[in-house]
């Protein structure tokens, strides 16, 4: 049953996520989005720790110490900050590199569909933004792309879906 639940959770996800791109002008884009959550590695340990009530890779994590389910996604998907990544062989530290602005909007439509669908009837369009400012000290993002992520985010919670997708809609794509 777990399984089954995992699936309709990660597929209802997904097509939030299609549909928001499309809003957001990267429809193409968002049809790919997050297809390795249907490979092997991902869908099988998601299920694993699936409780439907936020991310199965926090509950391996809290389980385990770390999330195998994540290493494995950030590596493949660009919307997520973490694949921007890279080590900076004089300093020897990671160094987060900014996103191209078509990511950016894709990991707001992420951003979105995931509050709504953990969030479920207690969301509303400052929730991802609450999510986002909640986790920021965790964060080793790209502080060019922290601060157009943020200011998206913030447009959200106070003009809503509508302005922000129209607003962000046509933004060039790089």
């Amino acid at each position: 049953m777990k399984i089954l639940k995992h699936f309709f959770t990660i597929t209802h996800h997904r097509h939030l996520v299609m549909k928001y791109c499309f809003k957001a002008g990267i429809g193409f884009q968002g049809l790919f989005h997050d297809l390795s959550k249907y490979s092997f590695k991902e869908f099988f340990t998601s299920a694993k720790y699936y409780k439907g009530d936020k991310s199965p890779t926090e509950y391996e994590r809290e389980k385990i110490g770390y999330s195998t389910v994540w290493m494995h996604h950030k590596g493949r998907n660009k919307h997520h900050f973490e694949y921007w990544t890279d080590l900076d062989k004089n300093k020897k530290i990671y160094i987060a590199h900014p996103m191209p602005v078509r990511y950016v909007k894709e990991m707001l439509c992420d951003r979105i569909a995931a509050s709504k669908t953990y969030l479920k009837d207690k969301y509303t369009d400052g929730s991802p933004y609450e999510y986002f400012i909640s986790h920021a000290g965790k964060y080793n993002m790209n502080k060019e792309t922290a601060d157009l992520i943020e200011s998206w985010l913030i447009m959200l919670k106070e003009k809503g879906e509508k302005e922000t997708f129209k607003y962000i809609k046509k933004i060039k794509n790089k």
